[in-house]
């Protein structure tokens, strides 16, 4: 164990391994190490994705999905405080081609309601390509991200801003579990939690 390799003594190392590992594993044993520390870069987009299986998905059951990632991923982000400008919509086909569609936002934001009206605007994009080729897989994912900062509001106000929502949402959740309260339209939907990276 590393305790044993701490407490050995570096002679006895030196024979069974050579003086220069010796040297390196009783130094990293005992804390010891000269190398720079250098700290990982936030990344840089959040997004999810679901595959639907083989089986022709009505418009409602693939916006039904794209509600569900787009809320588990606006959650996301602002768990980590971020906000971002970047929408892209990720498809794969039957045929096992992939496509993908992006919309850059005018503000950077981590509100559901925004995320989720340009990512329905990509997908009726690519409404054509869908029902021709079928869908197997739907991802959203937001990038350009920044860190949620204090910022001057942009005009004009907009009345039905919904950050409010988000974050009373967010509190029930936090709460009283991520199923203590959903959209009607995901109701009696399985959705699998997934483990999550620290950003």
């Amino acid at each position: 164990t590393v305790g044993q390799l701490a407490a050995s003594d570096l002679p006895a190392l030196e024979l069974l391994l050579g003086r220069a590992a010796a040297c390196h594993l009783h130094a990293l044993a005992n804390n010891r190490d000269p190398r720079v520390v250098r700290p990982r870069r936030r990344r840089r987009s959040v997004g999810a994705q679901h595959a639907l299986g083989r089986r022709p998905r009505s418009a409602e059951e693939i916006d039904a999905d794209l509600i569900a990632l787009v809320e588990r991923v606006t959650r996301r982000m602002r768990d980590a405080h971020r906000v971002g400008r970047t929408v892209t919509l990720r498809l794969r086909f039957s045929d096992f081609r992939r496509a993908t569609r992006s919309r850059t936002l005018p503000h950077a934001t981590a509100q559901t309601a925004a995320i989720l009206d340009a990512s329905r605007w990509l997908l009726a994009e690519a409404g054509p390509l869908i029902a021709q080729r079928g869908l197997t897989l739907i991802g959203v994912a937001v990038s350009n991200l920044q860190d949620e900062l204090p910022s001057q509001l942009p005009l004009p106000f907009d009345a039905n801003d919904s950050a409010v929502l988000d974050a009373a949402l967010d509190e029930i959740r936090e709460r009283f579990g991520s199923k203590a309260v959903t959209r009607g339209v995901l109701l009696g939907r399985s959705s699998l939690e997934m483990p999550l990276l620290p950003d």
